[in-house]
């Protein structure tokens, strides 16, 4: 599945972008949906925070922002991705991270590193056997009681935006983005070992985030 919008998309960002931002009116515009996944979340003083799979950076910068108004003292937001591409645009856009290349099922980081991981619409993009892996390296390097929390797509509960979900994941996405909407995703996270999940859906149900702790 996907169409010629998918490559284009890796080469110029604004095209992804452009649609993202226009599924975004659903939950309030992009700055509300940048926020759902930081909903309830405490910021605590020195917060060690990785973006996971951060792209150009959009995410990060959110997160950056979000360390910043907390009031907490230092603290540091690290994305990591596997496109070197991506990485030059995200240190361009936010100069106030650091930067780390690198696979999201390989991660270069030590055990118990990080207080929060955070991923926006990015786990659609991994084979079933990849997603397990994934999630394994994040339990690993969150520390114990440290919160995992992501958006991704999930399958609508309102019949009314199963056709927009439909289009967006024709145009842009492959098989995977199929196959994790019928993940069971907080089953998942609880076997590999969080303490707990909590799952709250969104847009007709086509958007669910997803809070876990260590």
């Amino acid at each position: 599945m996907a169409t010629f919008l998918r490559p284009l998309s890796y080469r110029y960002q604004w095209i992804y972008d452009g649609f993202s931002r226009l599924a975004a009116i659903a939950v309030g515009g992009e700055f509300r949906f940048r926020q759902l996944t930081l909903s309830g979340i405490q910021f605590q003083p020195n917060l060690q925070i990785l973006d996971l799979c951060c792209g150009s950076g959009q995410a990060t910068q959110f997160l950056v922002d979000r360390l910043a108004q907390s009031g907490t003292g230092s603290g540091k937001v690290i994305g990591l991705d596997a496109s070197v591409r991506s990485l030059d645009r995200a240190r361009h856009n936010v100069p106030a991270a650091k930067f780390v290349e690198g696979f999201a099922e390989e991660l270069p980081f030590a055990d118990s590193s990080f207080d929060l991981v955070h991923t926006s619409v990015a786990l659609h993009e991994m084979q079933p056997d990849q997603l397990r892996e994934i999630l394994q390296q994040v339990h690993r390097v969150l520390k114990p009681n440290g919160i995992f929390t992501f958006v991704d797509f999930h399958q609508p509960t309102n019949l009314i935006f199963i056709p927009g979900l439909s289009l967006f994941l024709f145009l842009f996405e492959t098989e995977t983005a199929w196959n994790l909407i019928q993940t069971d995703l907080v089953k998942l996270l609880i076997e590999i070992g969080f303490q707990e999940a909590k799952q709250t859906l969104y847009a007709g149900g086509s958007l669910q985030v997803v809070q876990a702790r260590r």
